[in-house]
């Protein structure tokens, strides 16, 4: 099985190429959508981030906006509700895989914001960025409900610069041009990647890490 991780800096368009991905028959791990669901209604991190948030969770699941108030801006607090999400996601996305090797997937996507940032990258066979002129960026960001010139800055600031994360990526995905030119570097990708020599999973050898810029003929 061929693990692709797949990564791009806020309002990039990762969530289109995602949908490009499973349109051609690509499964995709979506950690956005883990974390969703783990802070929703019912969800198994609302009592520990209850716990060490108070006033943050209710029947209806997290309130973003309180919990937003008390992260955002504070590393130690941000640091204490990674402590939580990030150990429940990596064991969503280690079931995950487990479960598409069983089904004997040739690729699958790991779909990851922080792909460098978190290490996940060295799970992966091979990393694609999605990515866009800064003022494209810029423009789909700040047209979101509540977003401001203030908090697009902190968390840019957060992410790896576009610049750095297309350096270490063996692919690019370029979203600024129209859905064309995105959706035929997807299908590349997939092409390329199908014909690699697929490899047992989990892997035999730990601390496997991804090889670096792939060649696609």
């Amino acid at each position: 099985m061929i693990i692709l991780g797949l990564t791009g800096s806020i309002g990039m368009g990762k969530s289109t190429a995602t949908r490009m991905f499973r349109r051609h028959g690509v499964p995709v791990f979506d950690a956005d959508a883990v974390v969703h669901r783990l802070q929703g209604p019912g969800g198994k991190a609302l009592p520990l981030i209850e716990a060490a948030f108070p006033g943050t969770t209710g029947p209806e699941g997290l309130n973003r906006q309180k919990l937003g108030a008390m992260v955002f801006g504070n590393p130690a607090a941000l640091k204490r509700l990674e402590a939580i999400i990030h150990p429940m996601v990596h064991a969503a996305r280690q079931n995950w895989l487990a479960a598409q090797a069983r089904a004997r997937r040739p690729l699958v996507v790991l779909d990851v914001p922080l792909l460098f940032e978190s290490g996940g990258w060295r799970v992966c066979d091979a990393t694609a960025v999605v990515t866009a002129p800064f003022h494209i960026q810029r423009q789909r960001v700040l047209s979101r409900p509540g977003m401001t010139e203030e908090k697009f800055r902190q968390i840019l600031a957060k992410q790896m610069p576009d610049r750095e994360k297309r350096s270490r990526a063996d692919f690019i995905i370029p979203s600024g041009l129209g859905l064309a030119p995105a959706n035929a570097a997807v299908e590349r990708i997939i092409r390329c990647l199908r014909g690699r020599k697929a490899r047992q999973w989990p892997p035999r050898q730990p601390g496997w890490k991804a090889r670096r810029r792939m060649q696609c003929r």
